[in-house]
This record gives structure tokens, sequence and C-alpha cells, in this order.
């Protein structure tokens, strides 16, 4: 198989839409190094596929259809948990959270979470890592993606009575 014909193998797979695909497992799918992966997945990236990738592996960006609404917050790291689970509780999905870095401006991270066990997964993850939130004491945004207005605000709601929700 000839590198050309292993990106188009690894593309077809991503687009199959059956959920993020883990560098890990394709690397042995296709019988090479997880470094290659995350190599063609930047090659692949750099021809213009809209290639995302999550804390669970890499998927298509796809439109979203929904409310599309970020949530400034700030908390603790013991507060994570109850802050996402409050989001995907109320139908949302996190799509991502992002920090302001005073060298690199912007920064964020892909998230996708919809529910309770994506939750877990993600914090179980923190436990080889630390989230971006440790940069800025906390304070962070998530893009939350909701089914209707009223989800938004529930979350809203839900975050300030939890003193979560960054306020004025």
């Amino acid at each position: 198989m000839t590198a050309e014909e292993r990106r188009k193998g690894i593309l077809d797979t991503i687009r199959q839409g059956d959920g993020p695909h883990n560098a890990t497992v394709l690397a042995k799918t296709f019988g090479v190094s997880r470094q290659v992966v995350v190599a063609d997945v930047a090659l692949l990236r750099a021809s213009g596929h809209e290639i995302n990738a999550t804390p669970r592996g890499y998927v298509i960006g796809r439109e979203e259809n929904g409310l599309i609404r970020r949530v400034a917050c700030r908390h603790c790291a013991q507060d994570a948990a109850q802050e996402l689970n409050i989001i995907v509780d109320n139908g949302c999905t996190v799509l991502d959270v992002v920090v302001e870095h005073p060298i690199y401006g912007e920064l964020t991270g892909a998230l996708r979470l919809k529910n309770r066990y994506e939750v877990s997964e993600f914090l179980n993850s923190l436990s080889h890592a630390s989230p971006l939130s440790i940069l800025t004491e906390g304070v962070h945004l998530h893009t939350v993606l909701c089914p209707d207005v009223q989800a938004y605000e529930r979350v809203v709601e839900q975050l300030s009575e939890t003193g979560i929700l960054l306020k004025e």
C-alpha cells in the first residue's frame, strides 16, 4: 500500500461517521505507527479535508443542527464534571473548550461531548494531562450545541446557580 492509498483509506474510515476514530486503532488497521497516522491526518488537513481531533479520536467536521452558543465559565478542576454534566444533561453537546493564552492568543480544544459516558471518559483522560483552563486560573469558554433556546437557558441557569458561570 502506498502512502497515498493509506491516506485515502484513513480518510474513508473517518468519513464512515460511526464515531471518533482513534489514531492508535487506525495505525493498527493500516500497519503503521501512530505517528505516521498523525502525519497522514496533518497532510489530509493541509489538502483541505476538515478533520477534527477530539479526545476520543478523529471525526469529519459536519454542519451542526441546532443553536450554537458560548458560555463563559470559571471553576477549579474538581468542578469540571459538574459543569460538563449540567450541559449534557440538558440535551446539549459540548463542542469545545477555549482559553485565551497571553502569548498564543485563543487556544481551542475539540471535545464533542454528548452524554455522561463521554464526559466520564474525557475526565478520565485528564489523569494524563492538564485541562487548558489551568492556563487561565479556571477561566474558559465552551461552545455548546443546543437543540433549542430553552435547553441553552436551562444550562445558563444551572451553571449560574452552581457558581460556575462567569458573570460580569
